[in-house]
């Protein structure tokens, strides 16, 4: 059985890509996950849903969230505040 989230990516390894797969259904985790990319930067490849690639729209709209979501917890880490008075003060999606 297919998973229904697929990411598909890639990371630096002695000047080589080494392909990597992550497999999820449930699309909390993929965005987590392609937020841990994005923060350790990753390469992101490729993300499917049900075996079929997302087109542009909706990949631009994973990674986005994706990034918010790094950013506000970023931002909590560092002011030391709750995702709450972090969505109120600086607007990212928690």
């Amino acid at each position: 059985m297919i998973a229904t989230y697929s990411v598909e990516y890639g990371q630096l390894f002695r000047h080589q890509t080494q392909v990597g797969h992550f497999f999820t259904d449930d699309p909390i985790a993929c965005e987590e996950f392609i937020a841990e990319l994005l923060e350790h930067g990753h390469q992101l490849r490729a993300i499917r849903h049900n075996g079929a690639d997302l087109g542009q729209a909706d990949f631009d709209r994973v990674v986005k969230i994706a990034a918010s979501k790094m950013a506000s917890d970023r931002i909590c880490q560092a002011l030391g505040i709750k995702t709450d008075e972090e969505h109120f003060r600086f607007g990212f999606s928690s």
